[in-house]
Formats: C-alpha cells, structure tokens, sequence
C-alpha cells in the first residue's frame, strides 16, 4: 500500500548556541501579567452522556481550561480545528470528548489519532480508556518497541478509535491490518514533533489515504511554514484556529544555570540530588549511550533511578514511567525523543544534564515542571 522511503535529515537544529540565551531567568524577564480566563462553558453544556459526565467528574474535572473551553464545542459542530497550545494545558480531553460523544451518537464513526512517540501515544489511550469506562468503547493502540501480533487482533475487533505512532500505522497498511479509508475523523497531536522527528513522509501519506470529506483536528505547541503547509495540504475548508500559546507558562518556573567549573558533572549533578527538596527530578541527557552509562553511575552511588530512551524495550520504558510516577524512583534520566508529551505529575525539579539542541527544546524539556500552577525549577549544567 505504501512506499516506504528514508530521510536521514532529521530535521534537527543546530546544536552551537550560548546557554544564557537559554536561561531567561524571571529576575531577567520583564514582569508579565496574566489575566485570568474565564471559561464561557460547563461540561454540562454539551449534552455528554449521562456516563461520560459520570466518567468526567471520577476524574474531578470541574471546570473546562481554555483549550477544552474553545476545542470542544468546535469539533462537536463537526468543524476542522488548529490548535496551538503547549502540553499540559489540558488538550488531551479537549479532543477525546468531543470525539467520545460523536462515537457514541453514531456507532460507526472512527477515529484516528497519530502521535510522535510510544509514550504519548500510550497516555492517550489511557485517557481514552479512563473517559470512556463503561460506555463500550474500545481502542487500539499500535505503536513500536512491541509485537505486532497483539495490535493486529485489536485491529481486527474493529476499535473505534486507533491510537498510534505514524511508523506502525504505516507498517500495519503496508501488511494490511488497517484500512484508513474507513477513518471519518483524523486528530494529529504535536504535529511540530512529529515533523521533527523524521515522520513528514509517514503523515502525509496517511493523510492522502484518509476519506473525504473527514473532519480533522491538528495540535500543536508551534505553527511553523512545514506545520501550516501540512494544514493547508490536507484540509479542505478553512480550520478554525485556537491559539493558547503563551510565554506566561513559564512563569511557576525557576531557571537557572549551575557552572560546573572544572569539577566532574556527575560529582555536581550527586551534589544536587541529594539536597533537600529535590523529592522527584528529571535528568536530560543528549544520547542513549550517555544516559545509561550515567544511570548505571547514579545507582553505584545509591539513588534510585530509572531511565528512559530509544534502546530501551517499550516494555521497559512503560516500568520506568511507572515506577516514577508512582514515586518508586525519584529519579527519571530521559533523552528529548524518548519524553516528548511526558505528563507526570510533581516534578520538583528539571536538570539538563547536557544542553539542548535548542531554545524550543529547552521550553519542551523544562515543561515537565511548575505544571497545573505548581512550582517547579529548572536547571542547567554549564561549564
């Protein structure tokens, strides 16, 4: 079905720039008042059902953020949507509900839902199977790092809604298993991701096999000339544009750089991680080799840690989330790939290790902390 063709540019930034660009520390920063957003909806507004309400409030969702608040009662008109917002500001539920609604009003509507990474796409599924408890609603998931077999059976009780990574969805067509034109509804989430990631060629051609007319959903933290283009490509009418960017997420976050001057980075990154408050931190490394090699260092040393990149099994990177999630490990050593959408709850502390490889993945990396108006710090190890 399709052709399968490889870009060895990934797409990736340039990795020379000074770490103080980096570090806008709110001491630095103009002060930046925030005004508050006053939702113009209730959940019950939206004619949900009477156990999708029940499944809403068991997850003590009580008032709509600004993106469910402008997100939901669009798709539920059956509108093509942008969405610009960044993780964490509650984007998830502002696509899943409107679409678990649509599922239920009409039975043989399907939905597809493609992600960057096994991690997103399997907090997705989560979320999907926690909403939609009790309503008769299946999924599958189909992402790599697992046997194929299992998600081909999935597959074949024809789920309503497909959750998955565009490698595998393309794997599962070229053998078969799946038939997108069977898709009414496609959502993208962090598009700009996936974009660097490699998977341009893998999204389009998903995308040209998709019926028409469909309805159509794209999230993403940024709207750059290759996110538009695909937009613009794909979608027939004119999408309505929610936009939910702000600098102000930033503004629970403490930034700051440590100079390491001379001393051994490990010996700095110990003396860190035993402070006091420094209760459930996330450790950024730039490559595989150099996150085990420094997981290994940190467990000789008696801290509990867990690591998760792109040589681990799916399997293993599913227990090292939980196992910090659940607060077994206070430690988690993640590479950029390999925690992209990452939603954990508490992060105290955010260490980059190693320098990003840009001003947008120091914002995607630092994120994981001061989330749901908590505060977090954020730290950088510089020379």
């Amino acid at each position: 079905m399709f052709k399968r063709s490889f870009n060895s540019n990934n797409n990736r930034r340039i990795k020379n720039f000074d770490p103080s660009v980096l570090v806008r520390n709110s001491l630095n920063l103009p002060t930046q008042v925030q005004e508050e957003y006053t939702s113009t909806h209730t959940f019950a507004d939206f004619g949900f059902s009477e156990q999708l309400m029940a499944n809403i409030t068991e997850r003590k969702y009580t008032s709509l953020t600004p993106i469910q608040d402008q997100t939901i009662p669009l798709l539920l008109s059956g509108k093509d949507v942008v969405g610009l917002a960044n993780t964490g500001t509650g984007k998830t539920a502002a696509f899943l509900l409107p679409l678990i609604r649509k599922v239920v009003q009409d039975r043989s509507q399907k939905v597809l839902i493609m992600a960057p990474t096994r991690e997103l796409a399997g907090q997705i599924d989560q979320e999907l199977r926690s909403f939609s408890r009790r309503m008769g609603i299946f999924s599958a998931i189909c992402i790599g790092g697992v046997s194929m077999q299992g998600q081909i059976r999935s597959l074949q009780a024809n789920p309503s809604f497909v959750i998955g990574t565009p490698g595998r969805l393309e794997d599962l067509a070229e053998k078969r298993k799946i038939n997108f034109s069977t898709f009414s509804t496609v959502v993208l989430d962090e598009v700009d991701r996936m974009l660097d990631m490699g998977f341009i060629h893998s999204m389009t051609r998903i995308l040209s096999v998709l019926p028409k007319p469909r309805q159509s959903a794209f999230f993403s933290a940024t709207l750059t000339p290759q996110v538009q283009n695909i937009i613009n490509t794909f979608v027939s009418e004119r999408p309505i544009t929610i936009s939910m960017k702000t600098q102000t997420v930033l503004e629970n976050i403490t930034q700051d750089v440590v100079q390491t001057r001379g001393k051994v980075k490990i010996e700095v990154l110990h003396d860190l991680l035993i402070q006091h408050g420094f209760d459930k931190v996330l450790v950024f490394g730039r490559t595989k080799w150099g996150l085990e090699k420094l997981a290994t260092d940190l467990s000789r040393r008696g801290f509990a840690v867990a690591a998760i990149h792109g040589n681990k099994s799916q399997s293993q990177r599913e227990r090292s989330l939980s196992e910090f999630k659940n607060n077994r490990v206070k430690i988690l050593l993640a590479t950029d790939v390999a925690s992209r959408g990452l939603d954990i709850n508490d992060v105290t502390h955010v260490i980059n290790y190693d320098l990003p490889e840009s001003y947008e993945d120091y914002i995607h990396r630092i994120g994981r902390t001061g989330r749901a108006h908590k505060k977090g710090i954020a730290l950088t190890l510089v020379p």
